[in-house]
């Protein structure tokens, strides 16, 4: 099964030996995505909404530059730091998913760099 690498345009080096997603058989995955400016600096530092926010772009750049949409998305693996910050997290994912929800799970702990509040990954199913 060919694959095809996604970066979207203006995309900072990972940290680690990934891609921002991959496209195969009509399916984008899309890495795990944290609240990185293009040097790996953690944005919003203490705002678990405005991490979300920025995270839910990062991840709806990759998906429109392997040429589908967030209503593609049909999985979300959600990680957060601290439960206090669950409601403002699904306010915004709720923004980003007005209406039919992908299926998702979200855990607690931690994260690569301690600034980071949330991480999702993501699967969007565009055709072929």
């Amino acid at each position: 099964m060919p694959k095809s690498i996604i970066i979207p345009e203006g995309t900072g080096v990972p940290i680690a030996p990934f891609v921002p997603g991959t496209l195969a058989d009509g399916v984008v995955y899309v890495s795990g995505t944290l609240p990185f400016d293009k040097q790996n600096n953690v944005v919003f530092p203490g705002d678990a909404a405005a991490q979300t926010r920025h995270v839910l772009d990062t991840i709806k750049k990759v998906i429109e530059t392997a040429g589908g949409t967030l209503d593609d998305v049909t999985f979300n693996s959600i990680f957060i730091t601290d439960w206090n910050n669950y409601a403002a997290i699904n306010q915004v994912y709720a923004e980003y998913f007005p209406g039919e929800k992908p299926a998702r799970f979200c855990i607690q702990c931690g994260l690569v760099k301690p600034e980071a509040l949330i991480e999702i990954a993501s699967i969007a199913h565009i055709g072929k």
